[in-house]
């Protein structure tokens, strides 16, 4: 297998704040990989390790097995880094005509990018005048027209409105499927990245808390949510399979075969249910639970020391 983007035991500190903490991470090349965590996890700083914009205080990181923020790596690569910013007295086309020349892309199909992204229409508008959501629409356009191997994306859709939103994931998606790019995103909306990503990873404190596959880290966590009267007998019968789930609900964690004998035991015992449904996994409740127990991992650390 090859790695679009490897992390060996990277870690950065400023001055006494650890921004990323002995991370290891290695990204395949192909499909679209989701970085997630809360603010201060660390996703931008790997991020810009690996676009050479800032050296690591100890540790390695790789882009298609070279050494990050060489020329000849940088040169596979596109990527937007947060909130883009232009020089607001340049038209849409002539902010990548301009980024054209400084990257050695001349050649490059600027109107079919700006179609591409949705500002086709908006070509010869100043930068100036551009909402939140069209200036990430031309930092995609930025990101994509030299054609790289590899796109990174930061909050690629912050200031979208939801049909914005899902016209970016279909581009995105289009071209991991149809062009073979590879996509690197980080996202605070998590159903998005659920929606479009084929792998996550999650980061807590600078370090990786979770890795896998998006089918990997949600499923087998369905569970079964029976509201029932009284609680506290079906909590009794369900043992350390089931927990509250508000007053008059709980949520049973138990493989779907094995639902008809739970309700015939909790019928026999004297519990009513009034309804029951299974609560499919999602992956705010694995980015959650990924969170809690690097957190406890943390904690636990501390406390050896």
């Amino acid at each position: 297998m090859s790695f679009a983007l490897e992390a060996e035991g990277l870690t950065k500190t400023y001055g006494a704040v650890r921004a990323l903490d002995g991370l290891s991470l290695s990204i395949p090349a192909g499909g679209v990989f989701g970085v997630l965590g809360p603010n201060g996890a660390g996703k931008s700083t790997l991020f810009r390790i690996a676009l050479g914009l800032v050296r690591p205080t100890s540790g390695s990181a790789k882009l298609f097995g070279a050494s990050a923020g060489g020329t000849a790596s940088l040169r596979r690569v596109g990527a937007m880094i947060e909130t883009p910013r232009y020089p607001p007295y340049l038209t849409a086309r002539d902010t990548l005509k301009m980024l054209a020349l400084e990257s050695g892309a001349a050649g490059a199909d600027i109107e079919y990018w700006l179609e591409r992204v949705g500002l086709g229409g908006a070509a010869d508008r100043k930068t100036g005048g551009f909402s939140v959501g069209m200036k990430q629409r031309l930092g995609l356009a930025a990101a994509f027209f030299t054609r790289p191997e590899l796109v990174i994306l930061d909050e690629p859709t912050s200031g979208m409105d939801p049909a914005g939103i899902q016209e970016i994931r279909a581009l995105i998606r289009d071209l991991a499927d149809r062009e073979g790019v590879t996509i690197i995103l980080a996202s605070h909306q998590l159903d998005e990245v659920r929606r479009v990503c084929d792998r996550v990873a999650i980061l807590s404190k600078g370090r990786l808390a979770s890795e896998g596959s998006v089918e990997s880290l949600t499923g087998g966590r369905a569970r079964l949510r029976l509201s029932v009267t009284p609680i506290d007998k079906a909590l009794a019968v369900l043992g350390d399979r089931g927990v509250p789930d508000g007053p008059d609900a709980v949520l049973a964690d138990l493989p779907r075969a094995e639902t008809p004998a739970l309700i015939r035991a909790l019928v026999e015992a004297g519990v009513e249910i009034t309804e029951a449904r299974w609560r499919e996994a999602d992956l705010e409740s694995a980015y959650l639970g990924a969170l809690e127990d690097s957190d406890l991992k943390t904690g636990n650390a501390a406390d050896a020391r």
